[in-house]
């Protein structure tokens, strides 16, 4: 279908022609009237906010509790017959969380949140895919924060920059969208989960920019939209988010004859309740529009994570894990992109850095025959002068610099080491341009050596890949276009052959991945696991062909740990070794874009493999 058809046939859809406001106005129960702010509850009851406090009255509107308090700014999720409710008290603006029993009639208190260290204008709950709740607190100058909430935890997630004069906020939990209503300027939508830069989109403008008169007020949540009362609270907006756009309808006007900014909307079935000179008048909506969800992707929660990066900014980038003989003592090794090399132990304390430069990418590998001796080693991309630099690793983790050797390359980028079946190891170093080379690292005394077997080249970017030492396979990430396969060895070179195209299961930027195999278990086993930025998510598939997609999987929030997700990671490692405890079936790190809880440099996040297969059912 063209876009003018489909765009018509939408604007047919959620016409304003649909939306019966000239019909006579439904009346409220008198005792209502004077609420202030309200919310429809499952089984038809009522939970109101006036100027003497919060009220809870039953279907034949008949109050049931209350609370003495005075307050604003209120905002309801429901979770069966449980309802939280959420409002500003008015002295010292410290929200309170109330948990409403509609079963049995009762309000009951819950721990509040800190009092603000700013003055809130507006405020709104949020629901993300963790069924965790959030509350994002608006002030009149722009500062904003997101907190979130469990069990009598309340934690600060991040601080955002939002618009001033904002006077009302609501969130489409399904869409995951933040709606913003900026009082002289129209309406905003930003991104309500927390991972992530983020963005802005407009939704509706003012005149002359947009067709809201006197900016914009009021917001209610529609399915796939939202109701806008103009500035002025003379007409009614509603909007349509449809192919990724936003699509006004004709406005409709109200009438409301209030004060600029005191009006308010909220959904009530079939009907918009709008709040005027008079009260509370319900009108008819009728809305075809279908509620926006995100697919649903499992959410794994975090074991631990390694300090913060001591520079800020986009510094971290790739890990590499190394064994010990005693499990407990493994490290983890990170890059910095602006420092060097960090190591970690198993807590994500780190144990040592070395700032030798701009690095990239790392990978090890250990027991390697060299020279007639054991080594492990560890490779890295070195971006100051496109060099590749080797480490060693002694028995006790300690890394040291080992060499360093020029490719000739012009932007070095990714790597990732491979380690034969005859002996000896190599690497694989890439560059922007989509070049890649491949070494051959020897020994000789104490001096170490790269010889460089072959290069090869792909259409575009790559960074991340990967070598499945037990089938001489090289797996590498073209970061637009997808997942190749071609053999490590590079005296049987082949094809490049697509294992998995960037689309609905891999979103482009296509970046760190590794291998996962049990000890001990066949070549023909094991799972690839790869990053796919584009939304934050990671693709779990067969480690040979068909290359069989077993699931996806994103990492959420574990806050009694006081740790937050992942989001738009570039490189990853894992390991199958039982590294003991939560890590019996190995460990996944993962390269985190934005800290938050609280906001942060960035770091690496571990994860247990464990908890990634128990949740995509993997053997």
């Amino acid at each position: 279908m063209k876009k003018t058809v489909l765009r018509s046939a939408l604007l047919a859809a959620f016409s304003f022609s649909n939306l019966a406001l000239a019909v006579p106005a439904v009346a409220l129960p008198s005792l209502m009237q004077e609420a202030e702010e309200l919310a429809r509850l499952p089984g038809g009851g009522w939970l109101t906010l006036d100027k003497h406090g919060l009220h809870l009255f039953d279907p034949a509107s008949k109050e049931q509790d209350r609370i003495a308090v005075r307050a604003k700014q209120l905002d309801t999720r429901i979770d069966g017959n449980k309802v939280l409710a959420v409002f500003l008290e008015a002295d010292t603006q410290r929200p309170l969380p109330v948990s409403v029993d509609v079963q049995a009639g009762k309000l009951v208190k819950l721990a509040p949140f800190p009092i603000p260290t700013f003055s809130v204008e507006a405020s709104c709950l949020y629901r993300d895919a963790q069924q965790l709740a959030h509350l994002f607190l608006i002030g009149k100058d722009g500062q904003a924060e997101q907190w979130v909430m469990q069990g009598e935890q309340r934690s600060l997630v991040r601080k955002l920059a939002l618009p001033p004069h904002a006077k009302h906020c609501r969130v489409d939990d399904g869409a995951q969208r933040l709606l913003v209503s900026e009082a002289n300027m129209g309406v905003w939508a930003y991104d309500a989960e927390s991972e992530g830069m983020g963005k802005r989109e407009v939704v509706a403008l003012r005149k002359p920019y947009g067709q809201l008169d006197g900016g914009a007020g009021a917001l209610a949540v529609l399915p796939g939209g939202v109701a806008v009362l103009d500035g002025k609270a003379e007409k009614l907006h509603l909007f349509a988010h449809q192919e990724s756009q936003w699509t006004a309808m004709s406005p409709q006007a109200v009438a409301l004859n209030v004060r600029k900014g005191d009006s308010q909307l909220a959904l009530n079935g079939n009907s918009l309740m709008l709040r005027g000179k008079n009260g509370w008048q319900a009108r008819p909506l009728k809305w075809a529009g279908q509620a926006e969800t995100q697919p649903a992707v499992a959410i794994i929660a975090p074991q631990a994570q390694t300090e913060p990066m001591a520079r800020q900014g986009d510094a971290a980038d790739d890990p590499a894990i190394w064994l010990s003989s005693n499990p407990a003592n493994a490290r983890i090794l990170g890059t910095n992109k602006k420092q060097g090399l960090l190591v970690y132990d198993l807590q994500g304390k780190q144990t040592q850095l070395l700032e030798v430069g701009r690095l990239n990418n790392v990978d090890v590998r250990q027991n390697i025959s060299l020279g007639g001796s054991k080594v492990d080693l560890a490779v890295a991309t070195q971006r100051d002068d496109n060099s590749m630099m080797l480490f060693t690793i002694n028995a006790s983790g300690d890394v040291a610099e080992a060499g360093r050797f020029p490719t000739g390359l012009k932007s070095i980028y990714g790597m990732c080491l491979y380690q034969p079946a005859s002996g000896g190891v190599q690497a694989f170093i890439n560059d922007k341009d989509g070049t890649f080379q491949q070494y051959s690292i020897g020994l000789e005394g104490n001096k170490f050596s790269a010889t460089r077997l072959r290069s090869f080249k792909v259409a575009t970017q790559p960074e991340g890949c990967v070598a499945d030492d037990a089938n001489a396979r090289l797996f590498l990430g073209e970061e637009t276009r997808g997942i190749w396969t071609t053999s490590a060895d590079a005296a049987k070179p082949d094809a490049l052959t697509m294992v998995l195209p960037v689309g609905t299961q891999l979103k482009a930027d296509v970046e760190g991945m590794a291998i996962y195999r049990q000890p001990g278990a066949k070549a023909n086993t094991g799972y690839l696991i790869v990053s796919s930025q584009g939304d934050s998510s990671y693709v779990v598939l067969d480690a040979q062909a068909p290359y069989k997609v077993r699931g996806r999987f994103k990492v959420g929030f574990n806050l009694p740990a006081g740790i937050d997700g992942t989001s738009e990671t570039d490189g990853l490692d894992v390991t199958s070794a039982n590294l003991g405890g939560a890590y019996a079936q190995g460990m996944l790190v993962i390269q985190d874009g934005y800290k938050r809880l609280p906001d942060g440099p960035q770091n690496f996040k571990y994860v247990a493999w464990g908890d990634v297969a128990k949740a995509l059912k993997l053997e």
